[in-house]
């Protein structure tokens, strides 16, 4: 059976990753810091698919943690990766946490490189394998380190492609815009948006599953957030830079 290990794995994106995964035959690994919640996604996969679902509780903020997480993946290949964990930060990084901006770098930067630079060696000399980074519409923006991880993220998948092109091995940066899961309540941002703009988790896994099938190196969901990432790529910076200092003034006028 194929495997696939995903990080972040217990709720939203991830579970969702998990689930579909699951679904179409592959051994799971879930990576998350909720151990309770793990063992019962595991149990639920089981059950439901009958494939094997194996949990690595991990924060992957700890440096002894991701090691963890890299020697499971050299010991136990794995034909998906799938680098989902993160959060945000609430307020202003001007006097905010130090300690909470770094452990976001740590999550959402460091590990997704620590978990690729194990895995493509040996997704290359097999011939075959998928990596699936989850970033953001937010990399196109500019809202502080969150934005920043995200566009690393972006950019570092991106990079892959002309190494990987030919070996049978793809790399797909994921961009949702806002999709209903727990992250903004953890993260205390309040999102005032119309329904039309949020997004569903089955369709942002379901678009990015079928892009890394297709070697596609961006994987965009929903017709909105398709024609929104090509306005913020392609728009001058500093409009980008005042349209999201101002976006609650601009949602204002959204139907």
């Amino acid at each position: 059976m194929p495997s696939a290990l995903i990080t972040g794995a217990s709720v939203g994106l991830g579970r969702g990753f998990a689930e579909a995964l699951a679904a179409g035959g592959h051994d799971l690994v879930l990576v998350a810091r909720n151990v309770a919640r793990l063992e019962q996604a595991a149990a639920e996969f089981v059950e439901r698919f009958g494939v094997a679902a194996k949990v690595l509780p991990a924060d992957l903020s700890s440096s002894a943690a991701r090691e963890r997480v890299v020697s499971r993946l050299m010991a136990e290949p794995v034909d998906v990766l799938v680098n989902n964990a993160g959060f945000g930060i609430s307020g202003a990084f001007v006097g905010g946490s130090y300690q909470a901006e770094q452990a976001l770098l740590d999550v959402m930067v460091t590990a997704p490189m620590q978990f690729c630079h194990a895995v493509l060696p040996g997704m290359v000399d097999r011939g075959q394998g998928a990596v699936i980074n989850v970033s953001s519409m937010a990399g196109w923006a500019t809202e502080g380190t969150y934005s920043a991880a995200k566009a690393w993220v972006t950019t570092f998948t991106e990079g892959l492609q002309p190494e990987l092109a030919g070996t049978g091995v793809t790399a797909t940066a994921v961009c949702p815009g806002a999709v209903r899961t727990e992250i903004w309540e953890r993260s205390g941002v309040d999102m005032h948006l119309p329904d039309f703009m949020w997004l569903a988790i089955e369709d942002v896994v379901a678009k990015a599953l079928r892009d890394a099938r297709r070697g596609r190196v961006i994987s965009v969901a929903g017709p909105q957030y398709q024609a929104l990432s090509t306005l913020t790529q392609y728009a001058p910076r500093p409009l980008v830079r005042f349209a999201t200092a101002h976006r609650d003034s601009f949602t204002r006028f959204l139907p």
